[in-house]
C-alpha cells in the first residue's frame, strides 16, 4: 500500500458484534508507526497505529524489520500465505496474504484478528477499505472500520504536532 508515509482519511466504524451502517464517522491523519491525529488530537499510545503500519505494509520495509514465513492458513475458503514479522514491533505480527491476488487479508497481533476487505484504489495503489476485528480467543467481532476516502499528504497539516 503505501509503507511509512503520511495520509488523510475519512472513516465510518462501529463496535460491537455487528456492522451498523452508517457507523460513526471521524478524519484521522495518520503517520504509522509513531502518529495518528483525530482532530487535532494526537492518540499517544494507541495499538492502531501499529496496526495502521501493518496495512500499508511499512512494517515490512523497516530496517528492524526480521520476515520470516509461516504457516499457511485457510480463511474465509481462501488459501492464504504467512509471514511474520519481528524485530520492528512486539509482540510478532502475523500477516497473511491472498495466494492468488497477493493481497494482504488478514492480519493477527496480540489479542486480535483483522480481516480486510473491499479493496480500492488510490492514486495507483490499492488499499483495503475495509476491515473486522475479532477476538482471537472468542472469535467474535468488535469493531468494524471503513476508509470512506483517503488522500496522501506531503506535509502536516497546520494546527497537528508531532
Amino acid at each position: 500500500m503505501f509503507g511509512p508515509t503520511l495520509f488523510r482519511m475519512e472513516e465510518r466504524y462501529n463496535s460491537g458484534k455487528e456492522r451498523v451502517s452508517p457507523g460513526t464517522s471521524r478524519v484521522s491523519v495518520v503517520e504509522p508507526p509513531k502518529s495518528w491525529w483525530i482532530g487535532t488530537n494526537e492518540r499517544g499510545q494507541e495499538p492502531a497505529k501499529i496496526t495502521a503500519w501493518a496495512w500499508t505494509l511499512g512494517v515490512l520495509k523497516d530496517e528492524k524489520s526480521t520476515l520470516a514465513f509461516i504457516p499457511d492458513v485457510t480463511d474465509s475458503e481462501k488459501e492464504l500465505t504467512g509471514i511474520q514479522v519481528t524485530g520492528s514491533v512486539d509482540p510478532a505480527i502475523d500477516m497473511y496474504f491472498d495466494q492468488k491476488t497477493h493481497e494482504l487479508v488478514r492480519v493477527d497481533w496480540r489479542n486480535d484478528i483483522y480481516r480486510f476487505s473491499d479493496w480500492k484504489e488510490y492514486d495507483g495503489t490499492k488499499y483495503p477499505s475495509k476491515c473486522a476485528m475479532f477476538r482471537r480467543n472468542s472469535g467474535e467481532p468488535w469493531f468494524f472500520h471503513e476508509i470512506v476516502t483517503i488522500e496522501r499528504l506531503k506535509e502536516l497539516p497546520e494546527g497537528l504536532k508531532r
